[in-house]
């Protein structure tokens, strides 16, 4: 389990790992559409 003091730091990585997950996931759908906007053109 973390201590008292690293509950914070903790929360911050994992808050900064969800948002880069998010724009990860949404930059990688958005890809995905390209590419299958020019195979099927």
């Amino acid at each position: 389990m973390a201590q008292e003091g690293n509950i914070d730091s903790a929360t911050e990585t994992y808050e900064g790992f969800v948002a880069v997950m998010k724009w990860g996931t949404i930059a990688s759908l958005i890809a995905g559409a390209i590419v299958v906007l020019l195979i099927s053109s």
